[in-house]
């Protein structure tokens, strides 16, 4: 470009963005509503842009919540020699498998590996800790350390109280202060009958939640667990020679610094996911498109209102160029207000609500304030590439306007025109194409990226739409014809607005649909492991301090105290006769027979025709089910449980007694039968051999789909194991309701450590809140673009309600008419909107049941599920959008001076 053109068009943008400033401050409130359509969304995404960015920890501030003021921790990891990375983030073992240590490391043998003067501490950052509140059994994190030393005391800060000094001391977090319901110098016990002294409330940086703090060599704090560690205070920096000798005994190291000689492990690809890249892009799209859509009649209405000014612009020489920068220059200026406005109101809120996020969102301490300026950048672009797509169209419409019907004031109606039907045609066509090809490639991004092509052509159908509409609006009453005449003649601000409905509620419904057609998949694939209504009593205390438990007839009392017609039995579970190692424990099942099992491994695996190997396969056909609830092991029993746990028929279950009473096994899978005949295999956790034996058996066809396998007392002993008590069944004549097994919990914690488990028909999820908040949603921005458009149309055609008083037209038409403008708006969209949401969901749900259909085991497909709800509040909004118009607008219909 020449330097004189260059400076000509600068002078060009320089005079238009003095104009858009000038016609900013005159509309007052139509500025305003474009600065709080593009700051909202502005808002929302620089909030969360600051709050991830102070979220996210430097290495530095993650190292000083995992050290406090310690130089390094030590992991001690295998017993063969290790090498790792320079953080001591990643490690691997040298020439060949890692060996684990299994015998728990002791202070000595870490100081004895470290330079003489270190000082160290134990620390175990998760420990269970079970509790009993209000009869149920609530679990909360715990962490065994000494508070008191100076090494792990730093991991925490001391809010009230003191730091537990004795093992039957505890400190909790505000949180799990709460949730307990004591104060300081109560005691709580736990499910395993330990009783702990509430000393102090702690607070640890990087978990915010129901936290429990305890002494290393308190009761349950004192258990070995795999991720231990030691805080170490060295008299001198970590160099290569101490990391190389910590590295060849299987000890990792974690310093401030990183370790010297050692490189940084790559342990992933920096960039991100392609495939989730691309669905943000798309979704990032979507609503960027909503944003325009929700702004462009503002636009529209503003070009219409300077029809005569920018006539006088095209009468002193400016050309077709000149006329597009006044009205583009428009959304820059309201971009970049809406993006100041929405910027200093986002990162303002984001610093000022931070201890809200951290505790109740994050639950964790930020590391600093920060405001991550480079996606703040980019937001206001964003925010200003909005606001100059939404005046695009509006600013080509005032290029082409007619000069001398702009100086007359007169309006010319729009002029059709077939490619904008023909270009959403093609759009429509094409993306049902590419979301169909995404949906048998199995392939998200695309199927997203085709439901938006789709969307799109919807949006540029719509003006052609509301005309055919206009056409057959001759045959209504005179109000409903005039608010259709008055879309037709109006289709630029009209069409966005009906278009942003559209999407909001096609969204919505989407969305909707989808998230109906998962709870009702969940509900057809949850298996119950008991008979519905059913109660388990399963003992809670570890099994190193496992004891004996009471009798059935002892737990019955306080049983049928709150439920008076339960049955009782107690339940039994294989263990090793005689274990060939303390750590050692035993699993029974029934074999399968070679020739009957199913040569394939689950995997995600296609074959072609779509379907897996395995799903031709008769071996492969699985007839039952994985319990989604109460899941037990084999049962040692001679009939007993049989009806409180299968449910089978009575006849059944006294044929199974006889064969268990007679030294034999029941099982439930058929196929596990060869000639009345069932082996049954023991295998040891140590690795010792395998037990097996041959033993009479009967198939349990009745009862609950799900795979079981009983011993008899004399089978069990024929494989090596003997009798475990697991707990208790109970067989309800109806469910326990959520006081009864609040009741029932406590009467028990008096007996024995027993949770209270009860076994359900189908998952305890309600998705009607979701649904709801999906539904009002759409159901806002529908009232929001209804009552924009409607005012922008009663704004622009005061002139045709000053002719209708003047021909003698009754006061209450203008009420009737903006109602029947809302109705178009709201109703058009939300017809639309539907059709789309149901269209999309319908892709979306093919595509991911085509995916499942490829993968054996074959999970349970998605049916195609309406919320009625959703639909009905959908439903409701149009006519809420029309009564609202119909109240608010004043009936009285002006009468104004026409001065030509």
């Amino acid at each position: 470009m020449k330097p004189g053109r260059l400076a000509a068009t600068l002078g060009s943008w320089r005079t238009a963005l003095r104009i858009a400033r000038r016609e900013a401050r005159r509309a007052r409130g139509r500025t305003a509503l474009v600065l709080a359509m593009i700051a909202l969304p502005v808002l929302a995404l620089s909030f969360a842009a600051a709050s991830y960015d102070m979220a996210e920890l430097t290495r530095a501030e993650r190292l000083d919540r995992q050290l406090g003021v310690a130089d390094a921790e030590l992991r001690w990891t295998a017993v063969n020699p290790v090498t790792q990375d320079a953080w001591g983030e990643g490690y691997g073992t040298v020439g060949g498998e890692t060996v684990p240590r299994i015998r728990p490391v002791t202070a000595d043998e870490i100081r004895s590996v470290l330079p003489a003067g270190s000082r160290v501490a134990l620390l175990r950052r998760w420990v269970p800790f079970e509790v009993r509140v209000d009869g149920r059994a609530v679990s909360l994190d715990g962490r065994a350390l000494d508070l008191t030393d100076p090494l792990t005391g730093s991991l925490a800060t001391l809010r009230a109280g003191r730091r537990p000094t004795a093992p039957d001391e505890i400190a909790v977090s505000p949180r799990a202060l709460r949730r307990l319901g004591v104060r300081l110098g109560d005691p709580v016990q736990t499910t395993g009958g330990i009783r702990y002294l509430v000393v102090g409330v702690v607070e640890f940086p990087d978990n915010l939640r129901e936290v429990v703090a305890l002494r290393p060599e308190s009761p349950i704090g004192s258990l070995p667990k795999p991720e231990e560690s030691w805080l170490v205070d060295l008299p001198g920096p970590v160099d290569r020679a101490l990391a190389d000798r910590l590295n060849a005994r299987g000890v990792v190291v974690s310093a401030r610094a990183p370790v010297p000689g050692r490189d940084a492990v790559y342990t992933g690809s920096t960039l991100p996911d392609p495939e989730q890249a691309g669905n943000a892009v798309l979704v990032g799209g979507l609503g960027l498109l909503e944003v325009v859509l929700l702004v462009g009649p503002a636009f529209a209405v503003g070009v219409r209102r300077r029809r005569r000014d920018l006539a006088l612009v095209a009468v002193a020489g400016g050309d077709a160029a000149h006329l597009r920068r006044i009205v583009l220059a428009d959304g820059v200026v309201l971009g970049a207000g809406g993006a100041a406005l929405g910027l200093l109101l986002g990162v303002g809120a984001a610093l000022a609500g931070r201890p809200l996020v951290e505790q109740y969102l994050v639950s964790a301490r930020f590391g600093g304030y920060r405001i991550f300026p480079s996606a703040l950048a980019a937001i206001a672009a964003v925010a200003v590439l909005a606001g100059v797509l939404a005046a695009l169209a509006p600013a080509w419409a005032a290029a082409r306007q007619d000069v001398v019907a702009g100086l007359a004031g007169r309006r010319n109606p729009p002029r059709h025109r077939r490619h904008w039907l023909l270009l959403g045609m093609l759009l429509t066509v094409a993306g049902s194409v590419v979301a169909a090809l995404g949906a048998a490639g199995t392939t998200p991004t695309v199927v997203l990226a085709g439901l938006i092509l789709g969307e799109l052509g919807l949006v540029f159908c719509t003006p052609t739409l509301i005309g055919l509409l206009a056409r057959a609006g001759r045959l209504l009453p005179l109000t409903p014809r005039l608010a259709l005449r008055d879309a037709s003649r109006n289709r630029s601000s009209a069409a966005p607005a009906i278009s942003a409905v559209m999407a909001a509620v096609a969204g919505s419904v989407a969305l909707g649909i989808y998230v109906a057609s998962d709870d009702a998949r969940d509900r057809a694939a949850w298996q119950p492991g008991l008979p519905p209504g059913n109660v388990a009593l399963l003992r809670t205390d570890p099994p190193e301090a496992a004891g004996s438990l009471p009798p059935a007839d002892e737990v019955a009392r306080p049983v049928r105290a709150v439920l008076p017609n339960a049955t009782i039995v107690a339940v039994a579970t294989p263990e090793c006769a005689r274990p060939a190692a303390p750590e050692d424990f035993c699993v029974a099942a029934a074999v399968l027979p070679p020739e009957r099992r199913c040569p394939y491994e689950p995997a995600w695996n296609t074959a072609t025709g779509g379907r897996t190997p395995a799903g031709d396969d008769p071996r492969c056909v699985r007839t039952l089910r994985e319990p989604s609830d109460i899941g037990l092991p084999a049962v040692v029993d001679d009939g007993a449980v049989l009806p409180a746990l299968t449910g089978a028929p009575a006849e059944e279950v006294a044929a199974a007694t006889r064969v268990l009473r007679a030294g034999g096994v029941v099982v439930t899978d058929p196929r596990r039968l060869v000639d009345g005949r069932v082996t049954v295999e023991v295998t040891h956790g140590s690795g010792a051999p395998t037990a097996t034996a041959t033993l009479p058996g009967y198939p349990l066809r009745g009862g609950l789909p799900v795979d079981r396998l009983f011993l008899s007392p004399r089978a069990a002993a024929a494989v090596g194991v003997v009798a475990a008590p697991l707990g208790y069944l109970i067989d309800t004549d109806a469910p326990p309701n959520a006081r009864e097994q609040s009741r029932l919990a406590a009467e028990l914690s008096r007996v024995a450590p027993l949770s209270v488990q009860v076994s359900t028909e189908g998952p305890g999820s309600d998705q009607r809140p979701l649904l709801l908040l999906l539904a009002v949603a759409s159901g806002v921005i529908t009232l929001g673009a209804a009552g924009v458009a409607t005012g922008l149309a009663a704004a622009e055609g005061r002139r045709d309600l000053s002719t209708l008083a003047a021909v003698g037209a009754d006061p209450r038409v203008r009420r009737v008419l903006s109602l029947c403008q809302a109705g178009v708006i709201a109703v058009l969209g939300s017809a639309l909107g539907i059709g789309a949401g149901l269209g999309s969901a319908t892709i979306i749900l093919v595509s991911l049941n085509r995916r499942y259909a490829q993968t054996w085991p074959v999970t349970e497909p998605y049916p195609l599920v309406v919320p009625g709800l959703t639909l009905s509040v959908l439903v409701v909004v149009p006519l809420v959008a029309m009564l609202g118009a119909g109240l608010l607008t004043r009936s009285r219909l002006p009468v104004e001076r026409r001065l030509d």
